[in-house]
């Protein structure tokens, strides 16, 4: 039976936040008075402390000071192999909790229980010495994680080998890219046989290929009884590789189940599945936005009535209202359509299918649609991501699954059997021969 190797209990992390004041500086003579004030206020209190009767002391309130809890009360336990997933949003707490499993920085309260050797991947070049050599900072980070200099010698060469940055080796690592940093980072904190290993979302810099790589490695982790904690956007990667995932939200720990249940619970937060219609300006997906241009999203059905369920087949429109305060140079209206476990589906902008016109001047309102004549989808619920940019270039505004419809089962085949889900994500309007009589294959070939 795998016992218990991180035990976190009641874990809660304050951030002091520092508001910029009215000016735009201060002042030599703002922070005489400030330190005045402070003095005063200190001696105020020790003259309260010897007067029988209660006197009061100035406010404490500082409104260019805020308090910011990025955890809240977190508590869960993670067993010896398995592989944990931690998602939410940007902002959710995920990073904090990570550098706290790390020890790089220190809770306000609760604690955190960890057995085991721990090596962690948080961000590019982490643990690296800018001035050393590829070579060098191998050892130097084996020797952080307490490997002797026997042990990294032995696994010296598999690790270079899988950072492929042979040609690099013996160049300071300030010349790196952020991709030769990752893939060195990776390979170091992956091979040199940590009880936990800890990866955030820095896998992102890689490449393709590579990022597969490492997500295969991951899996040989597990599979030989270490344990992984892996925070990630990419909620395929996540199902995947997962034997249970997190779910973070303003700090707080609000769900912890498997894959499937939570991803769904994750990208389902936030939009109303039920309804044609969304009010996009309190939207928990907006992201990357310098104002909340993007106001009202609808789907309308075959009928040209908003409505969010079609049968497959059938025609779907997708439309977005959209204000700015100024006009919009050569604006680009994006929609990009996920499934229910957050795989891209297709994504099209007017670069991609122009506007009739082909002509758009500047402007700061109106509606933009995506017209699909004939949805290619097999049942499920799809979630439309919306974006509004500038000359192709500048995000003016960007809105996470902005918007859900579903699918419903139809016998588009005509044949009285209807596909499903599990048949994949879309399907094709074609048919299938057998031994035709007049089939003939240009070119030679051998039976």
């Amino acid at each position: 039976m795998s016992h218990t190797v991180i035990k976190v209990e009641n874990l809660s992390k304050k951030y002091t936040i520092r508001h910029q004041q009215n000016g735009s500086y201060t002042a030599l003579r703002d922070v005489l008075a400030d330190k005045a004030r402070m003095v005063g206020n200190r001696m105020l209190s020790a003259l309260c402390s010897l007067r029988p009767a209660p006197c009061a002391l100035p406010s404490a309130h500082n409104p260019s000071r805020e308090d910011f809890w990025a955890l809240k009360d977190v508590s869960f336990e993670v067993k010896q192999g398995e592989v944990i997933g931690i998602i939410g949003r940007n902002g959710a707490g995920k990073s904090t909790l990570l550098k706290i499993l790390s020890r790089i920085t220190e809770p306000t309260t609760g604690s955190v229980k960890i057995k085991g050797r721990v090596a962690s991947l948080l961000e590019v070049g982490t643990g690296f010495h800018p001035e050393l050599t590829g070579r060098e900072n191998v050892y130097l980070n084996g020797a952080i994680l307490g490997m002797t200099k026997a042990e990294i010698k032995k696994k010296f060469d598999e690790i270079v080998a899988f950072a492929e940055i042979e040609k690099f080796l013996d160049t300071p690592v300030k010349r790196y890219s952020s991709g030769m940093y990752v893939r060195l980072a990776f390979a170091v904190a992956a091979h040199l046989e940590p009880e936990i290993l800890i990866v955030d979302e820095v896998l992102a810099v890689g490449d393709a290929q590579f990022q597969k790589k490492c997500l295969g490695k991951m899996g040989e982790v597990a599979k030989e009884g270490r344990t992984v904690i892996f925070v990630s956007h990419n909620m395929p990667s996540v199902q995947n590789l997962c034997s249970r995932v997190l779910l973070m939200q303003k700090g707080l720990l609000i769900l912890s189940n498997n894959p499937d249940t939570v991803i769904s619970n994750y990208l389902s937060s936030g939009v109303n599945i039920e309804s044609s219609e969304v009010d996009l300006n309190l939207h928990p997906g907006r992201s990357r936005s310098k104002e909340p241009a993007l106001k009202q999203a609808w789907c309308l059905n075959k009928d040209n009535t908003k409505f969010n369920k079609i049968m497959m087949g059938e025609s779907l429109r997708i439309c977005f209202r959209f204000r700015s305060s100024r006009a919009i140079k050569c604006p680009y209206f994006g929609f990009g359509i996920e499934d229910g476990n957050g795989r891209r589906i297709f994504s099209l902008n007017n670069l991609m299918s122009p506007i009739e016109n082909n002509s758009l001047k500047p402007i700061d309102s109106g509606v933009a649609c995506l017209e699909i004549p004939c949805v290619p989808l097999l049942p499920g619920t799809y979630f439309v991501s919306l974006s509004l940019v500038e000359d192709n270039n500048t995000w003016v505004d960007f809105v996470e699954r902005a918007i859900a419809f579903q699918v419903q089962p139809a016998d588009v085949y005509g044949s009285g059997n209807i596909p499903h889900s599990t048949h994949g994500v879309v399907y094709v309007n074609g048919h299938i021969n057998f031994n035709p009589e007049n089939f003939t294959i240009k070119g030679s070939y051998t039976n």
